[in-house]
This record gives C-alpha cells, sequence and structure tokens, in this order.
C-alpha cells in the first residue's frame, strides 16, 4: 500500500460533498449513534460503483450517455428531494431524540442513495484505482479490490469524525430555534447546489 494512494485518498474522502453533508446533518439532527449509521450508509453507497469500476461497468457509463443520463438525473432529483425535506422538517435535519431501529435503516438507506445515485463515482473509480497498479500485475483484480476496501475503510473513519463533530455541537444548535431553521435552510441550499453541480457534469 503505497503513501501516494493514502494521502491521495485521503485527500478525496475529506473534501465535502454530499456523503459529508448527509453525515454532518445526521449528526446535528439525531446525534453521535446517527452519524454513525450515516456514515455507515455512505460508505456502502461507494460499494456498487467500486465493484462497476473493477469490472469495467464504468466503461458503459462512460461510453452510454443514455445510461449516465439517466442515473445522473436521478441522482439530482433525489438530491431536491432531500433539499425539499430538509425545509420540511422531515429529512436529514429531522431533530430526534433517540433514533430507533426503523429511523436506523432509514438513515441508512439514505447515505447508500446519495452516494449510489452519482455516475460520476464509478468514472472517477474507474480512472482513479488503476494509477495505483502495476500495468504487468498477474493479480491487478485483487488488488484493486484492496485497494479499495482502504478507501472504504477512510470514508468511514473520516465520514464518522465528521458526524462526531456534529453530534458534539449539537445541543447548541437545536436550542435554538432560529439557529436550527437557518440551518435547515444551510443545509437545503447546500443539496440543492450540489444537486445542480452534479445537474451539470459531463461525462
Amino acid at each position: 500500500m503505497s503513501i501516494d494512494f493514502l494521502v491521495t485518498s485521503l485527500i478525496i474522502v475529506v473534501t465535502p460533498g454530499t456523503g459529508v453533508l448527509y453525515t454532518l446533518a445526521a449528526g446535528l439532527s439525531r446525534g453521535t449513534r446517527a452519524s454513525v449509521v450515516a456514515a455507515f450508509g455512505c460508505t456502502l453507497g461507494i460499494v456498487p460503483h467500486l465493484a462497476a469500476a473493477i469490472m469495467g461497468l464504468a466503461a458503459l457509463l462512460h461510453t452510454s450517455a443514455l445510461a449516465f443520463q439517466t442515473l445522473k438525473y436521478l441522482g439530482v432529483v433525489y438530491l431536491l428531494y432531500m433539499a425539499w425535506n430538509t425545509l420540511r422538517e422531515q429529512g436529514a435535519l429531522r431533530v430526534e431524540q433517540e433514533i430507533g431501529s426503523r429511523s436506523a435503516m432509514k438513515v441508512i438507506v439514505s447515505g447508500i442513495l446519495v452516494n449510489i445515485l452519482n455516475p460520476k463515482l464509478t468514472i472517477f473509480f474507474f480512472a482513479f484505482l488503476p494509477q495505483f497498479l502495476s500495468a504487468d500485475a498477474p493479480d491487478a483484480s485483487l488488488r484493486m479490490v484492496e485497494l479499495s476496501a482502504v478507501f472504504m475503510l477512510l470514508t468511514f473513519v473520516v465520514f464518522v469524525g465528521y458526524g462526531i463533530f456534529a453530534a458534539a455541537i449539537r445541543n447548541h444548535v437545536i436550542a435554538r430555534p432560529r439557529a436550527l431553521a437557518w440551518m435547515r435552510r444551510v443545509f437545503a441550499g447546500a443539496f440543492v447546489a450540489l444537486g445542480a453541480r452534479l445537474a451539470f457534469t459531463d461525462r
């Protein structure tokens, strides 16, 4: 495992995106446990993209405009849906004192969908992982699986860190209704901005 891979992966994971935003929202609204659950869901959402990259399915998204556009706009619609639910106090920033098993499953599913509906991730991993493989490596697929596992572990650890930070300031936020209202608007706006960015991305 090269230092270059670890450093590059860490930079990619730390950079805020939809997964980070969702994990922060979970920590702010529902506490530490929910943020860990959200981080787990977002990490699971990476699996299909890594699997697609390993199996070469990213080539389909890269060459098929219809497949890419379909998945992309599903992702846009879901981000807009999350923004709307956040404003309605039913989504990512719905304040709950405790998170039960049913709520946990909803958090996991939402976290998975946040990442799985972004076709750029598949193409990104298709271009990213081979950079750290030898051209003549006999076990290239196995190495890609190993690199993918490390990337997912880094994702989970970093996202949990974001979530724990959000949970730590949770009481200060929810104790102030005006601050919570503004926080909802900020997160809803961020989801809309991320959706708009995804809508205007090309293969």
